[in-house]
Order: structure tokens, then C-alpha cells, then sequence
């Protein structure tokens, strides 16, 4: 009997143990967890925008002409594309790449694939430059609808992978480093009580995801996003040397201290960086 009542014991001491035990380990690894899906969705953040090496499918077309006519200007605000040197090697992005323009100045790999008659063998490099807008009233032929990702080209470049004939094909792409040649560049536009400005010519991951201004009189001004890649402040700053702190959405950040001279307007000049990233 009390050899009976020695198991009944240990077995009800055994039962507490896990009872006690397993919420804890449950919830040191749910901890764990949830510090990770912190760590991803924080890294998610960057990883959506930052170079990456898997091959991941799209579509792509063209617009404009063999001259790249009509490819100039756009949804991140850049302008004249060959003066701020992209060139022709750019693309429009559907609404789930374009990321409400924090992918501008991002930079892609693309090359045609599972369409043998109208595929060519190659790849090509393009910086995100424009929105290609949705068309909710087109069911079938409006490639650039949510949930589909696309690459709306230069006509250059599609021809560079693909047959002219072929209006539209299946690709794979994959985010890649941006090279650039020479420093960032610096646009400013405003007034003395909105300063806009808008960086390009951006290396590493392109695409910025904070923008901070420093006159030689104030601190670091962490600039609100305007539109596609323009940036503005209310802080006046006339009469100051202008420094900027960029960080890409890959994390990387650099500074580039006095970067305009004390006698910059708001006419659209551009003011060279020196470095990149």
C-alpha cells in the first residue's frame, strides 16, 4: 500500500514538473520567436529593398521609344535620366515592387525566361526610375495590377532579352549592387520654408530609406519623404553650408558633410556628393 502510494506520489510530482516545465520552455522558445520574427521583419524591411541572390519571377514590357522617349521624368522625380546618368538602363515598377517609392533608385537584374520564341540570352542591369500605374477597369492585359510584379522598360533595354514582337514576357530577376560613377548627387528645390531635395546617383542598395539634412548653424533634421525619391524639411537653412546622412534600406549609412557651399538656391542644381557608397 504505501509502496502504491509512493508511485501515485512521484507520478503526480512527474505531471506538476511538466506542467511547470513546459510553459516555461514554450515560452522561452515563443520568446525566441518573436525576437527573431523581430529581427526578420526588421530585416525584412532592408532584405525587400537590399541586394539579394535568389532568382524570383515577373513579367516585363516596354514604353516609350528606341531613344527612350518618354522614359524621362516620372513617379520618383527624377529628370533628365542621362544628365544624372542612368541612361536608358532603367524601368517603371508595378505597385508591389515600387513600394510607394521607397524603391527608386533600386537596382535590378533581369533576364527573359520560359519563352523560348521570344526569349534572347542575357541579362540586363536597370535602376528603378518610374511607377507603372495600375489599371483597375483591366482585368486581363494590365500587367502592372497588385498583386503582379513587373518590369515596365526602356525599349532599349526589353530589346536587349527579348524579341520586339513579343510586346510582353516572363522574366527572372533579383536585386543587385548598384554601381554608380562619382559621388551622390544632391538636387535642391523649394523655398526658404520647404527645402526639397532630391538625392540620385545613389551606389550600394539605390534606394533610401531616411534622408537626414545639417546646416553649419543646426543638428542632424531627419527630412520627410515627399514623393517617389524627394525629400523635404520646413527648417530654414538659408546662409548655411548643407551636409547630408543617407541610409540605404540595406542599413548602410554614410555622411556627406558640406556637401553645398553657404550661397545655394532653390533653382534644381545639383550638388556632388564626392563619395558613394
Amino acid at each position: 500500500m504505501k509502496l502504491l502510494q509512493n508511485i501515485i506520489f512521484v507520478q503526480v510530482l512527474m505531471m506538476a514538473m511538466v506542467i511547470w516545465i513546459v510553459p516555461m520552455t514554450y515560452g522561452h522558445g515563443h520568446g525566441h520567436d518573436h525576437g527573431h520574427g523581430h529581427d526578420h521583419g526588421h530585416g525584412h524591411g532592408h532584405g525587400h529593398h537590399a541586394p539579394v541572390a535568389g532568382w524570383l519571377d515577373a513579367r516585363a514590357t516596354f514604353y516609350g521609344d528606341i531613344n527612350g522617349g518618354q522614359t524621362h521624368q516620372g513617379a520618383c522625380g527624377y529628370g533628365d535620366l542621362h544628365k544624372q546618368g542612368f541612361g536608358l538602363a532603367t524601368a517603371a515598377l508595378s505597385t508591389a515592387l515600387f513600394n510607394n517609392g521607397y524603391t527608386c533608385g533600386a537596382c535590378y537584374e533581369i533576364k527573359c525566361a520560359n519563352s523560348p520564341q521570344w526569349c534572347l540570352p542575357g541579362s540586363i542591369k536597370i535602376t528603378a526610375t518610374n511607377f507603372c500605374p495600375p489599371d483597375p477597369s483591366n482585368k486581363k492585359d494590365s500587367w502592372c495590377n497588385p498583386p503582379q510584379k513587373h518590369f515596365d522598360l526602356s525599349q532599349p533595354m526589353f530589346l536587349k532579352i527579348a524579341q520586339y514582337k513579343a510586346g510582353v514576357v516572363p522574366v527572372r530577376y533579383r536585386r543587385v549592387h548598384c554601381t554608380k560613377t562619382g559621388g551622390v548627387k544632391f538636387e535642391i528645390k523649394g523655398n526658404p520654408h520647404f527645402v526639397m531635395v532630391l538625392p540620385y546617383n545613389v551606389g550600394g542598395a539605390g534606394d533610401i530609406k531616411e534622408l537626414c539634412i545639417k546646416g553649419t548653424k543646426t543638428d542632424w533634421i531627419k527630412m520627410q519623404k515627399n514623393w517617389g525619391q524627394i525629400w523635404n524639411s520646413g527648417v530654414v537653412m538659408t546662409g548655411q553650408c548643407l551636409s547630408f546622412r543617407i541610409t540605404t534600406s540595406d542599413g548602410s549609412t554614410k555622411d556627406f558633410m558640406d556637401v553645398t557651399p553657404t550661397n545655394w538656391g532653390f533653382n534644381g542644381q545639383a550638388f556632388d556628393g564626392k563619395i558613394n557608397f
